[in-house]
């Protein structure tokens, strides 16, 4: 697995806990910023990471901001990206389970790294179910038409 990873300042502690995790976990991937607590505009970061993921270049993206939202709202606007706002590990099976999500959102002021790991371990890890539920996501898809 090929993955971007791109936060502003008020999720940038988080994504240091992140990033050595997708080394243990042996999966590439590439830091876009932000790289301190100055403060900065979220959609700088979502933009790319989500860009990247749609033309190809990656195979999922993880974007961390202070609740999510902003970086998931930014995402989405982009053409092909599924992402999903996650805050408990269940949402972040499920997301890849039956959304076919391509770029998982997190916020640092709303779970903490422990948690922020497990989701991240768990959306990793998990497959798209495909069947009945591709037929949702072409749906899904159909709406950027």
């Amino acid at each position: 697995m090929k993955m971007i990873i791109g936060s502003d300042h008020a999720g940038w502690s988080l994504k240091k806990e992140i990033i050595p995790l997708l080394e243990d976990l042996g999966i590439e991937y590439k830091d876009v910023g932000t790289n301190g607590a100055e403060s900065v505009d979220y959609p700088d970061f979502a933009r790319p990471v989500a860009e990247q993921v749609a033309a190809g270049n990656y195979d999922s993206g993880i974007l961390i901001c202070g609740t999510g939202i902003g970086m998931s709202m930014t995402a989405n606007k982009v053409p092909g990206i599924r992402c999903a706002l996650v805050n408990d590990v269940f949402s972040a099976e499920m997301s890849r389970l039956h959304n076919q999500a391509n770029v998982l959102a997190m916020g640092e002021r709303v779970i903490g790294p422990g948690l922020a790991k497990a989701i991240v371990e768990k959306w990793v890890s998990t497959e798209f179910e495909g069947g009945r539920h591709a037929n949702r996501v072409e749906k899904v898809m159909e709406t950027e038409k």
